[in-house]
């Protein structure tokens, strides 16, 4: 049921990818990587929230760390090898390069906050310290996620902007309503998929002999951001690399700001018990070094098939350090 639910995502991802493409000529390279990026997170939100139910909290942190590891490292690696041996050299906005490393490395210095405050203050209990200190953070990082969309969507857009201009789409041209209603149909039936492969993930693991950890930082992680993921790949290959790089910066954004709190606040609702943002030292250590690589890396506005080697490479060497990590 896992895989076969794994599989099935596939085609819907597939129709966020074409929807999203059709789309982004009307909206243009910003909000159609941020509409990409917020139906492509709706399955990581769903399987997150009932995993939360179900009570596997550990699980839920780990697919937190592992859908930013995956949207950065792996998305964006494999983005930039097939764009890259299709096209010698591509080029993409530096300016939203450079607004996108900064968002998330400041993400994930917040979320690197809490789980400091746990291993040194509490690491045996919760205390009431460190709930206020989960749910402060949660406040703030919502409204940082609410300001960057105002600046990018409202008082800046031209930082966004594609240096090419154009959103020219090979073949007939979706209708606006057509495309919207794509991205609906596509992210509802992968919403429906993720619910089934959160059910099967816990025996999935037992039977493979894997930790929740891994199932989480690795399985859902690439399974549950399959949609942003394939998307940003798809536009690589188009050489459309503005679409490629809001969409897989955009969706880690998103899941640090937005999705990370919000699971924070629904776990008081919903939850056995609360959600804390207090990472092993493990997933602080692969996040931080991930944001900086991938802000390194993607400085320069410039891609090629060998960046996205570095970043595949990277990705691989920390899914490697999960799986071999004792219980």
């Amino acid at each position: 049921m896992f895989f076969s639910a794994a599989i099935a995502i596939v085609p819907i991802a597939r129709l966020i990818v074409q929807s999203t493409e059709h789309l982004a000529t009307y909206t243009g390279d910003a909000i159609g990587g941020l509409l990409n990026a917020t139906f492509g997170n709706a399955p990581e939100l769903i399987i997150a929230l009932v995993a939360l139910k179900a009570g596997l909290v550990e699980m839920v942190r780990a697919s937190i760390a592992g859908a930013i590891l995956a949207n950065l490292l792996l998305a964006l690696g494999v983005a930039f090898f097939l764009g890259g041996l299709r096209f010698h050299t591509q080029t993409y906005q530096v300016g939203a390069s450079r607004m996108y490393s900064s968002m998330m490395l400041i993400a994930a210095v917040s979320l690197m906050m809490p789980s400091a405050f746990s291993r040194f203050f509490a690491p045996n209990e919760t205390l009431r310290e460190e709930a206020m200190l989960n749910i402060g953070l949660a406040v703030v990082l919502l409204a940082a996620y609410v300001l960057y969309l105002v600046f990018m969507l409202k008082t800046h857009p031209e930082e966004f902007k594609s240096d090419s201009g154009g959103h020219d789409h090979e073949g007939p041209r979706w209708s606006k309503q057509r495309a919207i209603g794509g991205l609906v149909l596509a992210s509802l039936l992968a919403a429906w998929m993720s619910e089934i492969l959160v059910g099967a993930a816990e025996g999935t693991g037992k039977a493979l002999g894997m930790s929740q950890v891994f199932i989480g930082i690795v399985f859902l992680a690439i399974v549950g951001g399959a949609a942003e993921s394939g998307s940003a790949i798809a536009m690589a290959t188009k050489n459309k690399l503005d679409l490629t790089v809001g969409i897989a910066l955009g969706s880690c954004i998103q899941i640090a700001l937005f999705i990370a709190p919000v699971l924070v606040i629904a776990s008081y609702f919903i939850g056995p018990q609360p959600l804390e943002l207090s990472f092993s030292r493990a997933e602080t250590g692969s996040l931080f070094m991930a944001v900086l690589i991938g802000a390194f890396i993607a400085a320069d506005g410039k891609s090629n098939w060998f960046k996205g080697v570095q970043l595949i490479a990277v990705y691989l060497v920390i899914a490697l350090m999960f799986y071999f990590m004792p219980v």
